[in-house]
């Protein structure tokens, strides 16, 4: 598959062009809500305005920005629409794993084909009875009969953004007891991508199924990670990976927001009991549209805190892998920014119906989307467990789970 941006410098998140990009964005979001369009069109626009290269070094022809900086674009970018940004998940976990990637050669093929526009999606997890963040994989890779590359068979679920990927980025089992991360192109022969996500909230990012029947892996696309059950050092992955959930949180809020504010300066009615003749003027609808803004900012400020910690564990990396104190620290903090805001940001989102009448609740404000979508991101992992693992942090200096979904 090739893929050719046509952008040569990446968009700057501080710039005029950007701001438009945006507004354009979320001019169709509620329509695309509305009537369940898949946001391919969208998808496009990023891709040419470079934006899946923001982390990409600039000498290297990305953008250059810090993951701070990145998640201030994201948490913009889901304002305008959370399904969106959310798509974009994986894809830019696979950045960012690429980045420190030791092996040169391999990092440079991979940075290269994100700096050709291409959107990686993936196939990671699985609807089995084993554990979540277990090794037990049932998606296997095996040798192929002409003893070169390898042959893919398998089905995932939760495969956020490969419905509008080029590539796709697989976890398998692999021969000898041995994981393997795969990268292909989502349109090989055997590869089957199913819109099949039923969930509440964020309904159009193709979080369906992913089938591989029988799928070419050429050597250059496989890459083994080692024995199943060997224990990898500290990295922030995982970090980058939980963070961006509430980076998309963060926009659904301050979407909430905006929203709140539209809502009341709209209204021209109240009821003959309120403070006020106009909402625009009733200091009652006034703090609760307060509230939302500060609750808004706060969850913005609290991602771009935790995310400045990734930055720092990312300047120790020796050989692929940061300091594990400073990995620690990362995991932590992505962590306790998870636990902050699930204690909020459900009741905000709910809270812009306190802003408005029954006329609020009509379909064609599409206001409920901003909650479904807030309570179904809460839910790739138990808050409860993070808050434990942090308390084991705080009190006993108990290192946090090591994998991905923490």
């Amino acid at each position: 598959m090739s893929v050719t941006s046509p952008s040569a410098t990446p968009v700057h998140p501080s710039s005029p062009e950007f701001a438009s990009l945006l507004a354009r964005i979320a001019e169709g979001t509620e329509e695309r809500e509305r009537t369940q369009t898949r946001p391919h069109e969208v998808i496009d626009w990023l891709r040419d305005a470079g934006f899946g290269r923001l982390r990409i070094p600039v000498e290297e022809g990305g953008g250059g920005l810090s993951v701070q900086e990145l998640f201030a674009a994201l948490i913009a970018l889901a304002e305008a629409d959370s399904n969106v940004a959310h798509i974009l998940r994986v894809h830019f976990a696979f950045v960012e794993q690429q980045l420190v990637n030791p092996d040169a050669s391999s990092r440079a093929r991979w940075l290269e084909l994100v700096n050709s526009g291409a959107i990686i999606g993936n196939a990671q997890s699985e609807q089995n009875d084993k554990a979540v963040a277990g090794r037990g994989l049932e998606t296997r890779a095996e040798r192929d009969p002409d003893g070169v590359g390898y042959r893919l068979t398998g089905v995932k679920y939760y495969s956020t953004g490969s419905l509008y990927a080029d590539y796709i980025w697989v976890f398998a089992a692999a021969p000898d007891d041995r994981l393997a991360g795969i990268v292909i192109p989502a349109d090989r022969e055997g590869v089957e991508l199913v819109d099949d996500w039923d969930g509440f909230g964020q309904r159009l990012t193709g979080t369906g199924t992913t089938r591989f029947t029988d799928v070419y892996v050429a050597p250059d696309e496989y890459q083994d990670w080692g024995p199943a059950g060997q224990p990898l050092p500290p990295t922030v992955m995982g970090a980058f990976l939980q963070l961006f959930l509430q980076a998309v949180t963060a926009g659904v809020l301050r979407a909430v927001r905006r929203d709140a504010a539209a809502l009341v300066r709209r209204r021209v009615r109240s009821f003959g009991h309120a403070s006020a003749e106009a909402p625009a003027e009733d200091p009652q609808v006034l703090q609760v549209v307060g509230e939302i803004a500060a609750d808004a900012f706060a969850a913005e400020a609290i991602v771009l805190a935790a995310a400045s910690r990734i930055d720092a564990a990312l300047e120790t990396v020796v050989d692929g892998f940061p300091s594990p104190d400073a990995a620690y620290e990362a995991q932590v903090a992505a962590a306790q920014a998870k636990v902050a805001i699930d204690r909020f940001s459900y009741a905000t989102a709910a809270r812009l119906f306190d802003a408005g009448g029954a006329s609020a609740t009509q379909a064609a404000w599409q206001l409920d989307r901003h909650w479904r979508n807030v309570r179904t991101v809460s839910t790739h992992n138990p808050t409860f467990l993070k808050a434990t693992a942090v308390g084991r942090w705080v009190v006993g200096g108990e290192a946090p789970p090591q994998n991905g979904f923490f």
